[in-house]
């Protein structure tokens, strides 16, 4: 904890202000162990100017469970955006061009990745962590994006057994589709931005 000394006319007055622990690669898996343990939330709410999307995170893949509770909890989400959409496949959250973005990413920690949990199959609603890069032999995720799946079987046989499941939306999938239906450019992201807030609900 730091303090900081805020000296007034009358008195001296003290303040405790908390720190945040940058995560990198070395002490993530420590650290968000100790986090889960301290934080058991698995429920959250995704809000956009198109509706909310609800999710269950597992407890079996308790470090991008713990990561997600951790990013939502220091508001890391606000101001991202669900920037690519494709029509009967993935939605992706997470990332925007904002520089805040980039700001808040290099408080928390902007290098590290997340071992992967692979335990579960993609279908219809579920909530993934996006990679990085494809060629990634470890198949770790990254920290700070994330896509929710609404293909169909023939659509995920390259992501089943190369991307963490780590939850599934329980309410607002016509909302989700929505989002993947929204006009966007070549590169599948929204000609208009789709902002998301996120909060805990339990």
């Amino acid at each position: 904890m730091t303090k900081i000394i805020v000296k007034d006319t009358l008195q001296k007055k003290t303040e405790t202000k908390p720190t945040i622990t940058k995560i990198t690669n070395e002490n993530a898996i420590a650290f968000l162990k100790d986090y889960g343990n301290k934080n058991p939330e698995t429920k959250v709410k995704i809000s956009t100017r198109l509706g909310a999307i609800y999710v269950q995170l597992y407890t079996d893949t308790p470090l991008h469970r713990a990561n997600f509770i951790y990013l939502v909890k220091q508001d890391y989400f606000s101001e991202t955006f669900f920037h690519r959409v494709v029509p009967n496949f993935i939605i992706q959250g997470g990332n925007s061009d904002l520089p805040a973005t980039n700001r808040k990413r290099y408080i928390l920690g902007a290098d590290y990745l997340l071992p992967a949990e692979i335990k579960h199959p993609h279908v219809y609603g579920t909530l993934s962590g996006a990679k990085e890069y494809r060629e990634n032999p470890d198949k770790k995720s990254h920290p700070y994006e994330f896509f929710i799946f609404l293909g169909k079987p023939v659509s995920k046989r390259h992501l089943d057994g190369s991307y963490t499941v780590f939850g599934k939306v329980t309410k607002g999938m016509d909302i989700v589709e929505k989002i993947a239906n929204l006009a966007a450019d070549t590169g599948d992201w929204p000609l208009q931005n789709v902002y998301i807030s996120a909060e805990i609900i339990k």
